[in-house]
């Protein structure tokens, strides 16, 4: 008996042995990415003007790969019979255009002055290591398919006030539970209608309203967190380099939607129903209504990826009470997206306290 249990013990260890194996064979190409990155950011980070466009190139790639299951993802799950380029194209000179009319109206700033509230109107002279290793750290979360927020993580670390952090904290959790009760509030009340307006397939009609929505709530997204992107830049870029931020991200989303918004994607997959054309522009039309309220109220940043789950979460929870069926699972999923969530969110702190002098001798006074 004791043998046999050794025995069994044994295979299990072997198994995972060879499943951590496995993973590592899968992901080397990454690994080797994430670990060339990391040394060359421990190289470069004591120069400004190097470290500067480094974490930017970074930070482009990382913010807008986690933060594509928000603007992008519903769009790439019900597009999927679509040409890859064909989408990129749409989106990508939607991009160009509102960092354009940021860039021209605001004298420089690709922001719409979202780095202009307070303890973050200064661009930085100088950096630490952990400020352009914070989108590695995001990339890293990214591919355990975390919905993390690229606000906190990559913001946090630059602010030079708690008021700043405290500021972007209350509004994107203020964000997440108005987004959870209007989306359950929504699909609770029209389940039925949608239900009977939605069988057989979509109308030809259907596409072209889900991508004038889609444009409109990627340009909004825009609005809210090029901000993310472009702290590692001067608040004023010129055009030399506006064309290197325009043009790094443009060809980004390219890379995007080759891979069919990669492994992140699959938080929105493993939702109800949104592959079909007609639920994910209601969704979108439902996301945007509440960016355009976020955005008239005030500058200050916050965290799209909370408004963003919350949103899935009250709409898929409103889902299966009209169903009557999945509610483990569905409060599962909610659970889930809201634990790694606040998994970034401590390690956007732990990361902003390191790297920011500021905050580390605040905290250390308390103690």
């Amino acid at each position: 008996m004791a043998k046999r249990k050794k025995f069994k013990k044994g295979l299990i260890s072997t198994r995972r042995f060879v499943l951590i194996l496995l993973l590592l064979e899968r992901e080397k190409r990454f690994l080797l990415f994430i670990g060339i990155a990391f040394f060359l950011t421990g190289i470069f980070f004591p120069y400004p003007q190097i470290a500067m466009w480094l974490g930017f190139g970074l930070a482009a790639y990382s913010a807008v790969a986690n933060d594509s299951i928000q603007t992008i993802g519903t769009f790439i799950a019900s597009n999927s019979d679509k040409k890859w380029w064909v989408l990129w194209m749409f989106v990508g000179l939607i991009f160009l255009a509102t960092v354009s009319y940021s860039w021209i109206v605001f004298d420089g700033d690709v922001s719409f002055q979202r780095l202009s509230s307070k303890g973050f109107g200064e661009a930085p002279s100088e950096f630490a290591f952990l400020q352009i290793a914070a989108p590695l750290f995001l990339l890293i979360l990214t591919r355990l398919k975390m919905p993390v927020s690229t606000t906190f993580l990559l913001l946090s670390s630059f602010t030079t006030s708690t008021q700043g952090l405290t500021g972007v904290l209350q509004k994107s959790v203020s964000g997440y539970i108005i987004a959870f009760v209007v989306a359950f509030v929504v699909w609770i009340a029209l389940y039925d209608f949608l239900k009977k307006q939605f069988k057989g397939e979509p109308k030809n009609y259907w596409t072209a309203i889900q991508w004038i929505i889609s444009g409109f709530l990627w340009s909004l997204w825009i609005i809210q967190d090029a901000a993310n992107i472009a702290v590692f830049l001067p608040r004023s870029l010129n055009l030399i380099q506006f064309l290197i931020f325009s043009g790094t991200i443009f060809f980004g989303l390219g890379l995007i939607f080759f891979l069919k918004g990669d492994k992140i994607q699959q938080i929105v997959e493993e939702k109800s129903e949104v592959k079909d054309v007609r639920p994910a522009t209601i969704i979108d039309l439902v996301y945007t209504c509440i960016l355009i309220v976020f955005t008239w109220i005030n500058t200050v940043p916050m965290s799209t990826t909370w408004v963003f789950i919350g949103l899935l979460g009250g709409r898929e929870l409103a889902i299966k009470l009209r169903k009557k069926k999945d509610l483990k699972r569905t409060w599962g999923l909610i659970r889930k997206d809201l634990v790694n969530a606040l998994i970034g969110l401590a390690v956007s702190i732990i990361i902003a306290i390191a790297a920011n002098k500021e905050l580390s001798d605040l905290v250390l006074s308390y103690f």
